[in-house]
């Protein structure tokens, strides 16, 4: 794969075979963010888990302390008065079964979270073919299956992010923005990394975190040194 100008001078910056220490490897991955936009700063960890087996899954949601730099929209599925509550909130869009065709035949997806109260998970399972491919579908494991509508849409709106293995066995997860300072970076890198550290499967042998590296949208990855880890 051929990179532009900015990319190769940027990489020059980075020892690829080098496992930096996380406060160092922050503020490398902001030098090596020079798009015209302001970059995602995502992490990247590779497991030892096998994700084919239930027992090995990893799956969970932390809340960054430092947000992650975007305005998340949530839609809420509930009814009554878990309607009025989600509202109240600051969920962007609240509903129930009527919402289903606007998603199914309309191809609404004007979101990026979707929480449900157990109670509606009967409608938005009707969903699961339009929200499933996507990343979308609430889960309790996530927080997104819940009673507490309040807390769920707060947590949301305050930075939290899901985490969860993909087909290769490997996590992504975004951290903040170039924009954010170093020290900013470090602390929500170190949140995402107790949480996943909380979630290490009982029924794994050997390594857990084979690799971790992070990188902006447009840049080159930078290693991190996941001895501690």
């Amino acid at each position: 794969m051929r990179h532009g100008k900015k990319y190769v001078e940027a990489a020059k910056a980075i020892e690829r075979s080098k496992m930096y220490e996380a406060a160092e490897a922050m503020e490398l991955v902001k030098k090596a963010a020079v798009a015209k936009f302001d970059e995602t700063i995502e992490c990247h960890i590779r497991t030892g888990c096998d994700g084919r087996h239930a027992d090995q899954q990893v799956r969970g949601a932390v809340v960054l302390p430092n947000g992650t730099g975007r305005s998340i929209k949530v839609l809420v599925f509930a009814k009554g008065a878990k309607l009025d509550e989600a509202q109240a909130a600051g969920a962007d869009y609240v509903g129930g079964d009527e919402l289903i065709p606007k998603i199914q035949n309309d191809g609404w997806l004007d979101f990026d979270v979707v929480v449900a109260t157990p109670d509606m998970m009967g409608v938005v399972g009707r969903l699961g073919k339009v929200l499933g491919p996507k990343g979308l579908m609430p889960n309790p494991k996530a927080g997104t299956v819940t009673m507490d509508v309040t807390k769920a849409v707060n947590d949301i709106k305050a930075g939290k992010v899901e985490y969860r293995l993909d087909k290769a066995n490997i996590i992504h997860v975004p951290i903040g923005k170039a924009s954010f300072s170093a020290d900013k970076l470090k602390e929500n890198f170190d949140a995402l990394m107790a949480a996943l550290v909380k979630a290490r499967p009982a029924t794994l042998k050997g390594q857990y975190m084979k690799s971790i590296s992070v990188a902006p949208t447009m840049g080159p990855g930078v290693k991190i040194n996941n001895a501690r880890y």
